[in-house]
């Protein structure tokens, strides 16, 4: 225990506090040693556990006298080191949930050895309110801004317990992602008695290390060469986005963009101003949303906030390399933007595309790779999941920065906004033979300027080419289920078109009718809420088939607009507007072939023609209406259109006498 230290970021424990915490933790290595310690107490290895992670990260800064780093390289790079405070809710958690232990992760400070680059030592750590109050943050106690990886202990170790600390592990790694903007994945440890195994959460997976018993001495150094690797690692392999930083000469964070037009990784820098979506889950694209100025905040003075940029950051599943990925949204926005360029009755309808692409980090060699699951994980890994989808992290810069729809004001702007996003999904199809699949509340957004409200179409992710016919090249399920078009939900051979946005939309619409768009509007009564549930939850075909009942005739479809909010104001205006569109999608076609939504069969059967005498007859199915429509989806498109082209007029009406 003779050592010196490297930095002054250290307990400062003299050998013989340190050689008291090697005998508090090995009660928990060395079973039988403490007639009081018991593995079957979790509570009992709290402590243990504690101990032993700090005790590690201790050596780590106090290398043995007669050695001599060399090199900045053989310097640990960060220490991680467990919080005191254990079983205890976390700060800025989103719930109620207490976690067993924490780890935090702190970069290391050495006098002389850093660069003065304008970057904090703690710039990593993603927490304006935390830098805000850096002088007086609580380390003892977890803060979800600033955790590395959450443990969890159970008593003893069986499948079943180790179960269920996976599964509060991905639990309570929704807070991390939710309260670090700038984590790409999440490490975790999850014990049972005196077996451990280290965890990794990513996008797509999550994966677990063998067993690691640490009354072992092969275990006990397996999980000792976790924590010191943690130590000396670099950022992207303890899951964090090295281009996302705090910046403290400008008191605010930049965020580097990857620009396809240009040379090199990250050509681009911008300084974040608000941001206006965080990954909700753990697992799936991570999408997160940042506004951004090309000039740090505290330069800006009373420039138009007009200019500010709004960059994209999502983990999407991808096909091969940047040239062959077809459903690239850089590729399609930019598409967009070109398409529509110099068509001034879409303006401001669409975000405008700047740069993006493909994000590039740094291997431990200082070459640059595309920040995919496959460079997270490694080759070795990789080569041994099969058949995991591939994602990449994708960022995009563009302009044209809109408000969620929770900030509609009224019935009648709600509807304005609707129209003009679906006269700009229109005119996309029409002039950049792009459709785009994905219609949702999430992906609408409400702008505001002198002339009124306006409504913005974004997020291209699941957006593809379509043929000459005016059908999508790609037909596999995509969207949001409660409103997913039938024939996205049944998944079948059918060729996807307008008409699946189209329904969409009216699915949304009953949706907010139903729930309200924002919180002083949501609806308590949960009998009104009864039928339009049916469109959510885990089967899809049960989905299906309700969205099929409801949409068959305007009799069942009342059903779900009874439903509606009442103590939103003009909800009946909403209800006229939803039972329009239903009419001219289902019932408006002089073809009975193509009226109604549920599969059946004739009214009356066809006697068989067989010579034989038979009391049985055949029924002749009737052909899917929702299949049938699609070979008319551009005719039926144009009427809808129309339709809501009416009731939009009829609103602005409204709008314009309230003023």
């Amino acid at each position: 225990l003779k050592r010196r230290s490297l930095t002054e970021q250290h307990s400062g424990k003299t050998d013989a506090e340190m050689f008291n915490s090697a005998m508090r933790f090995l009660k928990w290595l060395c079973p039988g040693s403490d007639s009081t310690f018991s593995t079957t107490n979790e509570k009992h290895i709290y402590p243990c556990f504690v101990e032993l992670i700090n005790f590690v990260a201790e050596l780590v800064v106090r290398p043995p006298l007669d050695q001599h780093p060399t090199s900045f390289d053989e310097y640990p790079r960060q220490l991680v080191r467990s919080y005191n405070k254990t079983d205890v809710k976390p700060d800025n958690a989103e719930g109620g949930h207490r976690v067993d232990m924490a780890l935090k992760c702190d970069t290391l400070n050495y006098n002389g050895l850093n660069n003065d680059d304008g970057y904090d030592k703690d710039s990593f750590q993603f927490s304006e309110e935390d830098l805000k109050a850096k002088d007086g943050r609580n380390d003892e106690r977890p803060n979800y801004s600033r955790i590395f990886a959450v443990i969890e202990v159970k008593p003893n170790f069986s499948d079943a317990n180790m179960l269920k600390g996976f599964s509060q592990l991905v639990e309570y790694s929704k807070n991390v992602y939710w309260k670090q903007h700038n984590r790409r994945f999440i490490w975790g440890l999850v014990s049972g008695g005196s077996n451990v195994k280290a965890c990794v959460l990513g996008p797509n997976f999550l994966l677990a290390s063998r067993f690691m018993d640490v009354t072992t001495v092969e275990g006990r150094l397996e999980l000792i060469g976790f924590l010191v690797n943690w130590s000396f690692c670099e950022l992207p392999k303890l899951g964090y986005d090295p281009t996302i930083r705090f910046n403290h000469n400008h008191e605010c964070f930049t965020i580097d963009m990857a620009d396809s037009s240009k040379p090199g990784p990250t050509q681009t820098k911008y300084y974040l101003r608000k941001i206006v979506v965080v990954a909700e889950r753990v697992f799936g694209r991570h999408t997160r949303c940042f506004v951004v100025g090309k000039q740090p905040p505290s330069l800006d003075g009373d420039c138009d906030k007009s200019t500010d940029i709004l960059i994209k950051d999502a983990w999407p599943e991808v096909s091969g390399s940047t040239e062959d990925d077809m459903c690239d949204e850089s590729k399609l926005l930019e598409r967009v933007s070109n398409g529509l360029a110099g068509r001034s009755e879409f303006e401001g309808l669409y975000p405008k595309y700047i740069n993006g692409g493909r994000m590039q980090i740094q291997d431990a060699h200082g070459e640059s790779v595309e920040d995919t699951t496959r460079t997270v994980l490694g080759e070795t890994v990789w080569a041994q999941l099969g058949e995991l989808p591939l994602r990449a992290h994708m960022r995009i810069a563009m302009s044209g920065v809109g408000e969620p729809l929770k900030f509609i004001k009224s019935i009648p702007e709600l509807i304005v906004v609707i129209y003009d996003v679906m006269r700009c999904h229109m005119g996309i199809l029409k002039h950049c033979q792009i459709l785009h699949r994905d219609i949702s509340e999430a992906n609408i957004l409400v702008r505001r300027d002198g002339t009124g409200v306006h409504g913005m179409l974004i997020d291209f992710d699941h957006a593809v080419d379509i043929t000459d016919d005016g059908y999508a090249k790609h037909a596999e399920r995509t969207g949001t289920l409660p409103f997913m078009s039938v024939n996205n939900l049944e998944d079948k051979p059918t060729k996807r078109t307008a008409l699946d946005d189209w329904e969409s939309i009216i699915y949304i619409l009953c949706w907010l009718g139903t729930f309200g768009w924002n919180r002083a509007i949501r609806q308590s009564d949960s009998k009104r809420r009864k039928n339009i549930a049916s469109w959510d939850g885990d089967d899809v075909e049960d989905i299906a088939e309700a969205k099929r009942n409801h949409m068959d005739s305007s009799r069942n479809f009342t059903e779900i607009t009874k439903g509606f909010n009442p103590n939103i104001p003009d909800i009946r205006r909403l209800a006229k507007v939803v039972k329009g569109l239903r009419v001219v999608l289902i019932d408006n076609h002089n073809d009975p072939d193509l009226r109604g939504a549920m599969l059946i069969s004739d009214s009356f059967p066809e006697e068989n023609d067989s010579d034989e005498e038979t009391d049985q007859y055949e029924y002749k199915p009737r052909p899917d209406p929702f299949v049938k429509r699609t070979e008319h989806w551009e005719s039926i498109s144009n009427s809808l259109l129309a339709k809501l082209e009416i009731y939009a007029m009829e609103a602005k009406e409204l709008l314009l006498t309230d003023i």
